[in-house]
């Protein structure tokens, strides 16, 4: 039911619960809801769900339709960002939607793991397989990116026991500003320090951080690509060396990094380097692609740009484009081989892995995207998306940097351009960009992030609009992006 509904439907609510009600409290002694949703300007306060800012109003969505949300207020918001660059075929997508019904109707939208196998389950696998020309063997269905990077943790780990139960391998290399999920282990592993923060005392303490792989930020006037990518690597090996290369599980990185960092890309030649320092000591190299894989970066995987294939990697949201909560670890045939030698088993398990109604929804979605040849659109638009934003904001003096591939773009902010010096973190630019963007007469979204420049301080906005939109779309993406930033920056 709407909220409108249930506006309208007060007096009959409260009347129905009259009886078992004295001064609006239940006679067991429990409070309860006696009144629809207080909306405010078509925004609600959450009173009852325990919501992401308890001090914050959110607008109220009816509806969505391709690229667009339709507010409860009347408004109609562009959504370039595919909420957390999770609606990458847009809102409404027929075709799914007719998935997802047709496996709820046959009663099984849900089947134990422990007791049986789906053939829709075993049908997502193969296209994904697929989608890597084979070069990954086997997949992990989880529900959320955190439990895949939980998965991944314990399977590397695993790979290693099944071996040798007395395994010194005990150390993961991940990297500073990294964000890998919010479950302890998989934010043990990220590097976002006000992450952390809170409960850094639980968090594992085997989990060391090399510097990520900041072009803007990092490399000196000049530096070529190859000097630039030596200094990673030979970080990395040191990192090996200190710790003992014999105990090191693996080395875990996102190829562009997503929410922390603002869609900041690897150089040519990092993955290559990476991968090449794990494998000469035996260690796992690992990608993290929850959010900048499955079609976002413009190839289907990140890694096949490069064609540099991980041991283990995370997917997510473009997975199931959010029609359902999916994600997965791919895995590779040297994995696989040691499970399959040893105890057979990934000792591991989760009550909602690999639903059938799951993978109905992220089956369709992938079809789509190959039937439909999206890559070569996100490839298209993404370029043109590049070129727009460098050419309205290339030069304002407080948007340091632009950056990103595919789909999949950021904005820096910077006090002062010369020295890329951050704003004060109070000033909230990130926040004022995005509440300014969502606003009238904007009318999009801009997904905002701090800590860009040293964990703790730094904004950036990220714009991850869907693989569907048009050269149309694109300039309409920019335009108003730019147009957000010159009014907040005109207002402080």
């Amino acid at each position: 039911m709407s909220p409108s509904a249930l506006l309208n439907d007060n007096d009959q609510h409260d009347n129905h619960l009259a009886p078992a009600l004295k001064n609006g409290v239940h006679l067991n002694g429990h409070s309860t809801l006696t009144k629809g949703p207080s909306l405010t300007n078509g925004s609600l306060k959450a009173e009852y769900l325990l919501d992401r800012n308890l001090r914050k109003a959110y607008p109220v969505v009816k509806g969505g339709k391709g690229n667009y949300l339709y507010l409860n207020d009347g408004r109609k918001v562009f959504d370039s960002t595919s909420g957390a660059a999770v609606s990458c075929l847009g809102h409404g997508n027929q075709r799914v939607i007719d998935a997802v019904a047709a496996q709820m109707q046959t009663g099984t939208p849900y089947l134990a793991s422990t007791f049986w196998m789906s053939e829709v389950v075993e049908e997502l696998c193969k296209e994904l397989i697929n989608g890597t020309d084979g070069k990954m063997a086997r997949v992990y269905l989880t529900g959320s990116g955190s439990e895949a990077m939980e998965a991944t943790v314990k399977m590397a780990r695993q790979f290693f026991f099944e071996n040798n139960k007395n395994t010194p391998r005990v150390n993961f290399i991940a990297r500073q500003h990294s964000y890998h999920g919010n479950t302890i282990g998989a934010l043990g592993i990220s590097g976002h320090v006000a992450r952390r923060a809170p409960y850094e005392p639980f968090l594992m303490d085997n989990v060391h951080h090399v510097s990520p792989c900041n072009a803007y930020r990092q490399r000196q006037e000049g530096e070529s690509n190859a000097a630039f990518v030596a200094k990673k690597a030979a970080e990395l090996e040191a990192t090996f060396q200190e710790l003992g290369p014999e105990t090191v599980v693996g080395f875990i990185c996102e190829p562009v990094v997503g929410a922390a960092l603002g869609c900041v890309p690897s150089v040519p030649g990092y993955l290559e380097a990476m991968r090449d320092v794990c494998h000469k000591h035996g260690a796992l190299f690992i990608l993290d692609e929850v959010m900048s894989g499955m079609g976002r970066c413009g190839t289907l995987h990140a890694w096949q740009d490069e064609d540099i294939v991980p041991d283990l990697q995370t997917i997510g949201k473009g997975l199931g484009a959010g029609y359902q909560p999916i994600a997965a670890v791919l895995i590779s045939q040297r994995v696989v081989n040691a499970l399959l030698d040893g105890s057979g088993q990934f000792v591991h398990g989760q009550t909602y892995q690999g639903m059938p109604v799951q993978a109905a929804a992220a089956l369709e979605v992938q079809k789509i995207m190959r039937e439909g040849n999206m890559m070569k659109n996100v490839q298209v638009q993404g370029a043109y998306l590049e070129a727009r934003l460098k050419a309205l904001l290339g030069d304002h003096p407080n948007v340091g940097d632009i950056r990103g591939r595919g789909l999949f773009w950021g904005i820096e902010f910077v006090k002062d351009k010369k020295t890329k010096e951050p704003f004060d973190l109070k000033t909230g630019i990130a926040q004022k960009v995005s509440d300014t963007a969502i606003s009238a007469p904007f009318n999009m979204v801009m997904y905002p992030g701090t800590g860009t420049a040293d964990g703790v301080r730094g904004d950036h906005v990220i714009l991850a609009p869907t693989y569907i939109v048009t050269r149309e779309d694109i300039d309409h993406i920019a335009k108003t992006a730019s147009d957000v930033v010159h009014h907040v920056f005109s207002e402080l």
